[in-house]
Parts: C-alpha cells; sequence; structure tokens
C-alpha cells in the first residue's frame, strides 16, 4: 500500500500541504503527486537512506540527560515542509523589518533611551532585565548593529495567520540543520529538486562569512575571523564546527585567546600569536569575558570585552543585545516597529498578557488552564507550562511562581499551531504540529534592509509525539526540509502535456 492522502485528516488545524483530505495545496501538489506513487516499500528504503545519509554525514545533536551528555542523531522526517514564494516574500520583509527595529531598541536602550523617555516602553521593564548589560552603556557597535544573527520563531494558528512567537538574539542555533536537511534531501529525493523550483538554503554559510567581513575593525585588511565555542560538551557543538569548517574559519575556545596590552584579541598558533578581528562568539555573555562578567568563567577569555569597547574586535552577537531577547520585551515588539520605522508590523506578534501589570496578572491567573505561561529568558521549551495540558499541581506551582515573581512571566493564548504530514515508524503519514525558525543576518546601517539576509525558509521543527506542541529536539522533537517553491517557475517550466498529465495526476490523488 502507499500512500493514500484521502485517509490523511487535518482535523481542526491548519495544515502546511493539504487543504483537506486528497487536496493538496497548489505548492505542495508535486510533492503530494510523487508521494503518492511511492509504494510502502519504497517509502521505507527512502526514509532508511535518510537515515543512513545522517548518520554517514555525522549529523547529530546533544541533549542532556541523567547528569549525561547524550549525542543522538539527528532525528529527521523525509516529508518537507512547503511555503510558497509568494507567502515567503511578505514574510521575508516582515522579518526584516522586526529585526531592524530590534537594533533600534537595543542601540536606543545602552544610549539615549528615547523610547523610554517617550513612555512607549515601560524603565522598570530595563531595571528588572537580567540581560541588561551596564557595561554596554554609551557604547555604538559598527553601523549600530547589535544583533548581527537572529532567529525569530514563527508559528501559524487555524486560521492560518503566521505570528511571531519569539526572537533569538543571543546565540541562536539551529542553522546547520536547515542546510543539512537540504542535503540529505536531496540525496534521498534528487528527481523532485529536478520537477520543483525550490529556492536554495546553502547560500548561508558565505552570506554570514561576508557579514562577519564586514563587522572588522581593519575593513582594508584581510579579517581574522573565528568562531568561539564553549566547547565539545555543548549541545550545539556539531553546529559551531559546521559553521566554521564551512566558512573556513579557525574553531577555537577561550583557552586559545588572549588579549594584550594594546586591547587587541590574539589567537596563539604553533607561529605565534595571531591577532584575531572578529568573533562570531557561541557562548553567553556572562561567561565571555571573566575581568567583567563571572570572574570563574573559562570559556570565554579576560579582556574581550576591553578589546570590544576600544574599537579593536568586532564580536557577533555583540554583548548585551540580550536584552531584547526576553519573552516579556518580546510583547512590546510591534510598538518598537511603530516608534523607530513608522511602519505598521507585517508579522503580528502573538497576543500576550504580562504577569507585571495587575490587569494581565489576574487574567491569567484565573485562566491557567488555557494559557501558555513563560518565564522571561528561559529556552528551549523549558519552564514553560502549557495549561490546557497540566495537571492541577502544575498549575498551582506556576500560581505561586506568578505571584512571587510577576516581571518574570508572561503568557499566551494557546494556539492551534499548524500541521504537516509526518511519516510514522510504521510508515503511516500523521498529522504533528510545527514552527519555523528562520535565520536573519544584519549588516547594516539599519535603515538600509537591502543589507539584511534572511534564509529561504529555515528550520522547520517537528512535534513528534501525537497531539504534543513542543518542538525542541532536546525534547523529542523533529525537523523538516523547508521548501519554499516558486510556483509561477513550476507553471512555465511545465509543457502543455505535463500540465494536462499532471492536472489528470491531482484529480487521482490519493487513488489507489
Amino acid at each position: 500500500m502507499s500512500i493514500d492522502w484521502r485517509q490523511y485528516h487535518c482535523e481542526d488545524f491548519y495544515d502546511e500541504l493539504f487543504q483537506a483530505p486528497g487536496l493538496p495545496r497548489e505548492a505542495a501538489r508535486r510533492v503530494a503527486e510523487y508521494l503518492d506513487d511511492l509504494t510502502e516499500a519504497e517509502l521505507a528504503e527512502r526514509r532508511l537512506a535518510a537515515d543512513l545519509a545522517i548518520k554517514v554525514m555525522g549529523i547529530s545533536f546533544t541533549v542532556y540527560s541523567e547528569g549525561k551528555n547524550v549525542d543522538r542523531a539527528w532525528p529527521f522526517d523525509v516529508i518537507p515542509r512547503v511555503i510558497p514564494r509568494l507567502e515567503w516574500e511578505r514574510t521575508e520583509a516582515g522579518l526584516k523589518q522586526r529585526v531592524a527595529a530590534l537594533n533600534y531598541f537595543i542601540q536606543d536602550i545602552y544610549n539615549e533611551r528615547r523610547i523610554i523617555r517617550d513612555q512607549v516602553f515601560p524603565a522598570e521593564l530595563l531595571k528588572d532585565s537580567v540581560n541588561f548589560r551596564p557595561q554596554c552603556v554609551g557604547t555604538t557597535p559598527r553601523n549600530s548593529v547589535w544583533a548581527h544573527i537572529c532567529g525569530s520563531d514563527l508559528v501559524r494558528d487555524k486560521d492560518g495567520t503566521l505570528y511571531v512567537l519569539e526572537d533569538n538574539l543571543r546565540v541562536p542555533s539551529g542553522v546547520s540543520y536547515m542546510v543539512e536537511n537540504r542535503m540529505v534531501m536531496k540525496r534521498v529525493f534528487p528527481e523532485l529538486f529536478g520537477e520543483n523550483a525550490i529556492l536554495p538554503v546553502d547560500d548561508y554559510p558565505a552570506q554570514l562569512y561576508d557579514m562577519l567581513v564586514a563587522m572588522s575593525p581593519r575593513p582594508l585588511d584581510q579579517p581574522n575571523i573565528v568562531l568561539l565555542t564553549p566547547g565539545i560538551y555543548n549541545s550545539a557543538y556539531f553546529e559551531h564546527a559546521w559553521l566554521a569548517q564551512q566558512m573556513g574559519i579557525e574553531l577555537v575556545e577561550g583557552s586559545d585567546l588572549f588579549v594584550n596590552d594594546d586591547d587587541c584579541c590574539y589567537m596563539r598558533t604553533i607561529y605565534g600569536p595571531k591577532r584575531v578581528d572578529v568573533i562570531y562568539r557561541r557562548i553567553d555573555d556572562l561567561f565571555l569575558d571573566p575581568e567583567v562578567f563571572r570572574e570563574d568563567s573559562v570559556l570565554g577569555a579576560p579582556g574581550l570585552m576591553r578589546a570590544w569597547l576600544k574599537g579593536k574586535l568586532a564580536l557577533a552577537n555583540a554583548p548585551g543585545a540580550g536584552v531584547a531577547d526576553d519573552k516579556v520585551v518580546y510583547a512590546f515588539v510591534p510598538q518598537m516597529i511603530k516608534y523607530y520605522l513608522g511602519e505598521d508590523p507585517i508579522l503580528p506578534n502573538v497576543p500576550s498578557f504580562l504577569c507585571m501589570f495587575d490587569q494581565d496578572r489576574e487574567y491569567v491567573l484565573a485562566n491557567l488552564d488555557k494559557l501558555v505561561v513563560k518565564p522571561a529568558n528561559e529556552s528551549g521549551g523549558y519552564g514553560m507550562l502549557i495549561g490546557p495540558r497540566a495537571s492541577p499541581e502544575e498549575r498551582e506551582k506556576f500560581r505561586a511562581l506568578i505571584q512571587a515573581n510577576p516581571r518574570n512571566y508572561m503568557a499566551q493564548p494557546a494556539l492551534s499551531l499548524s500541521t504537516a504530514p509526518t511519516l510514522m515508524l510504521d510508515e503511516t503519514v500523521e498529522p504533528r504540529h510545527l514552527d519555523l525558525r528562520p535565520f536573519v543576518l544584519s549588516r547594516g546601517p539599519l535603515n538600509d534592509r537591502g543589507s539584511t539576509y534572511v534564509t529561504t525558509g529555515g528550520l522547520t521543527r517537528v512535534a513528534m509525539v501525537r497531539g504534543s506542541l513542543v518542538v525542541n529536539s532536546s525534547q523529542g522533537g523533529g525537523a523538516k526540509d523547508t521548501w519554499v517553491v516558486d510556483t509561477d517557475a513550476d507553471s512555465q517550466a511545465a509543457t502543455p502535456s505535463q500540465s494536462q498529465s499532471q492536472s489528470q495526476s491531482q484529480s487521482q490523488s490519493g487513488g489507489r
């Protein structure tokens, strides 16, 4: 038996590939037809080929379990997520708009604070922000860009509206898996890439390298760029090594770096010290420089902040950018867009309730069984309450946490996240909830959105457990390749006979 799309029921959710059982969306039509033509044995072979490719390519991630670091093969689903190009162009514009406003906000917060003076942003939020860095006050990085790399999580509700769920501005991860997902799919389904106008994603390392080069304090020289990793036990170490290899730059740890009396950063090599111009850091602010932040940190190097403040070293992302990577600050991004850009947001926020405000807090406490409650600065899906699925004891625990520290919590409606067909171990196909993390590179200046690059699509993460809304790989989630398909190019490329054949095939989709 092959896949019978007429038996695929999307239930009461927006499905990314199907409008109704047996009726694929236009951009996903060819994919649905192709999969429909595969027998169960052929489908199993393709899944096995994907699993083998992941092992051969060494694509893994690390989870922390019972005090141990466990490397696992990357969980991957062979049915892609498909997005029409026209929709993506609007999404891309919305992401560029959003990241520009966020960078304006960070620059303003560490300098003039106009947004607070004009009472658009509450001063008390800044006072209690765990990611605000007083050491950065009065500083302006090159082109006023603080968040050079941003990963914004997008979700779609049951009515098809695409929302921004959160922004990741400290050390966003996952982009290597986005590219590797595409490489696996090309190995497993090469014929599909000849039949569909799928926009590429493999230029990201080159785009990232060009952006890092543009940050150099010595623009007339060939800059020396390094990627600073916490080490092999970090959950994202595969990505650190992959990005360094793809860009042809050194992968270093804190012990490989030092800052001299000239306030320049150097890398230790067998040939002697070599000056470093740009550090793409994958460690948090507090571990970056023991002279300024945590004295016990061995992950960074003493003097890095001094070199950065003197303008002799560029850091991506800039220290202090995390002030905007706060789920409570997130609620004010639409106001930031209006305030700094004079525009209406292209991509909406999910409606949010801030527990620091009395009226919002009362509503949240009265509706814990209907809301998703999040702490301001956790990541990875940790520390949150999914009210409709929580036990009475869990809800009471969060009630106490909110009352003890209202500033640290916000709540949102439990969205009916969109789904996509996902291949199960028994070769059946079932809908699973998903999100999307595109990546945005900002070179600046901030008023030039043409200097901002957005990946074509992004990393689609899938909740592999039936009914689950948690997509993080550390908690059992998987991933799909994300295809942005140019349907206009598809129709132009098709010959009349091909078009007729495709039309007949569509009417029979799910047919046998």
